[in-house]
């Protein structure tokens, strides 16, 4: 758990710029659960990250727009009785959170028309259903 955090191959943010914070779940926790520190909020700010290069900070300071406050983007985990397992599901949510928004964009989708040959199937089976079902038809007479 200590030490930097690996979010990609390219980016590893530094521990110094994760800021940490605990305070009592609302979960379960038995005898333990007023006394016991194990909600955890992770904040990294995106503004000033050294993790990040001008392209990849613009991209996630868009795509994470609405999750941001004042730039810093915040997990909190609570699921947890323990303080640790906490800590590892907040990371596991920012390494998630940041890889999809650095990923880069699909490619756009470039429209295509069907085949003289594909149209003329597609008609024929049209019409060889229509066929079939005219056959099951009773006259009326």
């Amino acid at each position: 758990m200590p030490g930097p955090l690996r979010v990609t191959r390219s980016v590893t943010i530094p521990e110094k710029e994760l800021r940490w914070r605990f305070s009592r779940s609302s979960g379960p926790g038995g005898q333990s659960v007023n006394t016991a520190d194990s909600r955890v909020q992770l904040s990294l700010d995106l503004t000033t990250t050294t993790a990040l290069g001008p392209v990849q900070r613009a991209r996630v300071l868009h795509r994470l727009a609405g999750r941001l406050t004042d730039g810093v983007l915040t997990i909190a985990a609570q699921e947890e009785r323990s303080q640790l397992r906490n800590r590892e599901a907040a990371e596991e949510r920012l390494k998630d959170i940041l890889a999809a928004a650095l990923a880069p964009s699909p490619r756009k989708r470039r429209p295509t028309k069907p085949s003289k040959r594909a149209v003329e199937r597609r008609i024929a089976a049209k019409k060889r259903r229509g066929r079939t079902k005219q056959l099951r038809r009773v006259d009326e007479e």
